[in-house]
């Protein structure tokens, strides 16, 4: 007697081809994603025939690779994230204690949700001349833009996740007896972990952003280094394609950040625990 034919069992059982299983991995799939834009890039830029106006992508790759191999883009680089680590450090301390204020009392909290709806629309950048005046031409001016990027972010995301953890998770963390430091870090933090590293992540790409631009000005008033004033450097010098490279550098150091720690932290926790990141 004939047994009826299980089709979906047979297409499970039916072995995957290798380019459909080179397909199905999310690092390929982004690597076609860039290949494309890249060809787009060179076509339309070759089509343009204006290196003056719009590079080609081969051209833009060999002045990223000679001002990589010649040191400029190194030394630039370099200049840019110990400035970032600084004001990120620091906003990111600064965020801590005012969620810590808000936890504790309810007036910290309403401090909080103030200072947060005061500052949190007001762009870092518009600080910019503030700083200046304030704090003079150098890093102390660009931590300070960069804490005010950094700390609304952060801040307003981890109390929020704060608030979110489940009544029930935080009575059991006082019957066993936890309160103050230990109360937070083994109850609370973890629990708003997926909110937390959302604010991480929202305040990393503001920081980033301004002080690239911080740094285009800081580099027109004291010729400081780092990739802002790179860009502008290449730009008066009508070295576009070397321009293109410093945004290529830009954006590459972005895809690193983002691919490279903060997919790895949330891969590592956030998603070994089976919590679902906001």
């Amino acid at each position: 007697m004939n047994r009826p034919i299980d089709l979906e069992a047979e297409a499970w059982e039916r072995p995957i081809g290798p380019i459909r299983s080179l397909w199905e991995k999310q690092w390929f799939r982004k690597a076609v994603i860039i290949f494309i834009l890249a060809l787009a890039w060179e076509i339309y830029a070759r089509a343009l025939d204006s290196e003056l106006l719009f590079p080609t992508f081969l051209s833009t790759i060999d002045a990223f690779c000679r001002d990589l191999i010649n040191g400029r883009l190194i030394l630039a680089t370099k200049e840019t994230l110990k400035v970032l680590l600084l004001g990120y450090g620091v906003g990111a301390l600064v965020a801590l204690l005012l969620t810590v204020f808000a936890i504790v009392s309810r007036v910290g909290s309403e401090f909080l949700e103030t200072l947060t709806s005061m500052f949190n629309p007001l762009p870092a950048i518009a600080l910019l001349p503030l700083a200046m005046m304030w704090f003079g031409l150098g890093v102390s001016s660009m931590v300070f833009v960069l804490v005010h990027a950094v700390v609304w972010a952060i801040a307003l995301n981890t109390q929020s996740g704060f608030s979110a953890v489940s009544n029930t998770l935080k009575m059991v963390g006082r019957n066993y007896g936890l309160t103050g430091v230990r109360f937070i870090g083994l109850i609370l933090i973890p629990a708003a972990l997926p909110s937390i590293l959302s604010g991480l992540r929202t305040a990393w790409a503001f920081a980033w952003r301004t002080l690239i631009a911080a740094e285009l000005v800081f580099g027109v008033s004291s010729g400081s280094g780092g990739l802002g004033w790179y860009i502008f450097e290449q730009k008066n010098s009508l070295e576009i394609s070397s321009v293109f490279a410093g945004l290529l550098a830009v954006i590459l150091i972005g895809l690193i950040v983002e691919e490279g720690i903060f997919r790895v932290i949330e891969r590592v926790t956030v998603g070994r625990w089976g919590m679902q990141s906001s």
